[in-house]
């Protein structure tokens, strides 16, 4: 039994946010039956996305609604607040947030009070001082950024079908994606299988008219999955066409106009920019211990070194790895280790507020799977190499078995088989981006789009 009344807040609707909700709503079931535990999650969206999925979203495998996961239907025993955290006082445990309601009455931020703090915001894109990108470049960390990039692509196929222009066809057609990790190379590889597939019902766009080029700063990609495996994925990707820059950074997208390390220029109204993540800047704002890198500085306990009652896991959290030869050495800023870390994090806070001994998060990393297109792929597991067919299903079945929810598993295995019945959506609606676009031009308002101040080139 609980000692007294515990207010737990949890800063993050991902992975360790939603998680460890759910981990304490089943291991805290009698204590918030009987009012002991109040548990308040706060996220900036009412849903957790799964993001291993969004190069199938992109791509029109799966549907954008079934790769995020509603928080108001799985955390049906927590208070959920639609906010942002824009600053904590774990001295005086207090954080400040504003929500969709502190916009609309300008009342500026509140503060909200709890016991014990779960920050797991989760990471951002890194981003560099490179000329342009700011104005033209596209991110592939949310929903929101795929759906929209899969329609700018398709547009792009529109806008080089049209035109009479041969500089406007080829920079619609240039197709450039910076960062060789799994973001890059699979958003770039769902993304070139989907368009070379639309590219049978143009009449004038050809799949050899397009170019797909991956900027890689290091000397391989995919390191996740081994040195082998990532020089296949690299050939592959070039018998497919694809130009892959190993070695190579971006200097400029300024106009349009992608400048690369290698002193290639490329004209592109699409710049794809998947280079790494960083911790989320609300870490900087709190008063707790960060390491060099800018991560909190965690036990293997998961509580947050130094400080009491405070707890974190995933990307923005340094946890130390246990299970590696050489010492201090943290765990990998992934999903497969922040699914892990959320259990045990549940589990020690519920131990923590009855008294008990806490546990030790220990996991070895098993491998990694990654999709390279339909029916392609590449995977590195429990030491085991595989390739082609084989990793691509073994990279579906393990990400269905990971997707929270039996309701999201069924639907998302329900669109795979009528995908494979049928033929793929080619279907752009860009006007998604700009609902009331029609009518405000209806009703004698501003044009629909303004092209030159749109950063991703939409027509």
């Amino acid at each position: 039994m609980v000692k007294e009344r515990a207010r737990i807040l949890v800063v993050g609707g991902g992975y360790v946010g939603m998680y460890t909700a759910l981990r304490l709503q089943r291991k805290l079931k009698p204590e918030l039956k009987r009012g002991e535990v109040e548990v308040t999650v706060v996220s900036p969206d009412p849903y957790m996305t799964y993001q291993p999925f969004l190069p199938e979203a992109a791509a029109g495998s799966i549907s954008p609604r079934h790769v995020v996961v509603p928080l108001r239907r799985v955390l049906d025993r927590c208070r959920v607040v639609i906010g942002e955290v824009r600053a904590i006082d774990h001295a005086k445990r207090t954080a400040t947030l504003t929500t969709l309601a502190t916009e609309e009455e300008g009342t500026g931020t509140e503060q909200l009070s709890y016991d014990e703090l779960v920050l797991a915001p989760g990471s951002v894109s890194r981003t560099l001082p490179v000329p342009g990108l700011a104005d033209h470049g596209i991110g592939f960390k949310t929903v929101e950024e795929a759906i929209g990039l899969r329609n700018h692509v398709i547009e792009q196929m529109d806008i080089a079908s049209s035109t009479r222009d041969p500089a406007i066809r080829d920079a619609a057609l240039t197709f450039v994606f910076v960062g060789g990790g799994y973001a890059g190379v699979e958003a770039l590889a769902e993304l070139e299988d989907m368009a070379r597939y639309a590219a049978r019902y143009y009449h004038n766009v050809r799949p050899e008219d397009m170019k797909w080029i991956l900027v890689e700063a290091s000397d391989r990609i995919l390191p996740e999955v081994g040195e082998e495996m990532g020089r296949y994925t690299v050939t592959q990707l070039r018998r497919r066409n694809i130009d892959v820059r190993l070695n190579t950074r971006l200097d400029s997208c300024a106009d349009r106009i992608a400048q690369l390390s290698d002193g290639a220029r490329f004209p592109t109204r699409t710049v794809v920019w998947t280079a790494g993540v960083k911790p989320h800047p609300l870490v900087a704002a709190t008063d707790l211990p960060r390491t060099e890198r800018g991560r909190l500085k965690c036990t293997a306990e998961l509580t947050i070194d130094g400080a009491t009652h405070a707890w974190a896991a995933g990307d923005a959290a340094a946890v130390p790895d246990v299970t590696a030869e050489r010492p201090g050495t943290e765990t990998a800023p992934n999903a497969q280790h922040a699914l892990r870390q959320a259990k045990v994090l549940g589990d020690n806070i519920a131990h923590s507020l009855r008294g008990e001994p806490l546990q030790t998060y220990s996991h070895k990393y098993v491998g990694s799977v990654a999709s390279l297109g339909l029916h392609k792929g590449v995977a590195h597991v429990y030491g085991r190499k595989l390739k082609g067919y084989p990793a691509w299903f073994m990279h579906r079945v393990y990400h269905l078995s990971r997707v929270p929810t039996f309701n999201r598993k069924a639907r998302v295995l329900a669109e795979w088989t009528l995908s494979g019945l049928f033929k793929r959506e080619i279907v752009s609606l860009g006007s998604l981006e700009h609902p009331r676009a029609e009518f405000e031009l209806a009703a004698g308002g501003k044009p629909p789009v303004d092209t030159d101040n749109d950063p991703k080139g939409s027509s």
